[in-house]
């Protein structure tokens, strides 16, 4: 059995890391969270105070960004280091959530993301899930989906998800979050986010996160049998 690449692509809360995090495991890849990069870079920009419209304080500010998975025996999950610190759990927060799609539409910053990632990937063996991974980061990558889902059942997803890190948070502020980062995800100028010509699309409204494992999982035999 050979190595492969396989990217997942797709809207926010459309269960791309769930996914990807099952698919790797089954496959035993690697698995590589683009989103926790660019959610790790917006919480140093956000701690360190940057403005990043600024491209010398953007520049700068990266050149003091180191970034690394480091697997968790105890979850067994690949979790997010920031300069050496987890911030796995502090990058989920929605204050994250509202600001990580304007710093990833910065040129320097996809640059900066898209150079690591494609390094990581050089061995193969890995399933990477984020907005361009299929269309920039890896565009001749073995295997592509592109997961949608109804905006409705993508708002639910994602309050769930939150309501359990932050009971206050509302349904409203959720819905107007997802449809700001859909609307700059996009529509920025950077590797907007679309779906690669080759890419398979997986619209999971109605059906099980077992049963679209399996689909994938299918698919992925098939690619590297």
């Amino acid at each position: 059995m050979k190595n492969i690449i396989i990217t997942i692509d797709g809207w926010s809360s459309c269960g791309k890391s769930t996914l990807a995090k099952q698919l790797a495991k089954a496959l035993g890849y690697i698995y590589i969270d683009s989103g926790a990069m660019y959610r790790a870079i917006t919480l140093y920009f956000l701690r360190n105070h940057i403005n990043w419209l600024d491209t010398d304080q953007v520049n700068t500010a990266l050149s003091d960004i180191t970034l690394a998975f480091k697997f968790n025996e105890k979850n067994q999950q690949s979790e997010m280091f920031l300069n050496e610190e987890n911030v796995e759990y502090v990058i989920r927060d929605l204050v994250i959530a509202e600001k990580v799609s304007d710093v990833a539409a910065i040129k320097e910053v996809r640059s900066f993301a898209v150079a690591q990632q494609q390094k990581m990937g050089e061995n193969k063996g890995i399933v990477m899930d984020g907005r361009d991974i299929g269309t920039t980061v890896f565009p001749d990558a073995e295997l592509k989906f592109f997961m949608t889902a109804d905006i409705a059942v993508r708002v639910e997803r994602r309050y769930m998800e939150m309501f359990e890190k932050n009971p206050n948070v509302s349904i409203e502020d959720v819905k107007a979050n997802l449809e700001m980062r859909d609307y700059i995800d996009s529509n920025r100028e950077v590797s907007p986010l679309r779906k690669a010509a080759d890419a398979i699309e997986l619209d999971n409204s109605n059906i099980s996160i077992e049963e679209q494992l399996e689909i994938a999982l299918s698919m992925a035999k098939k690619k590297i049998e």
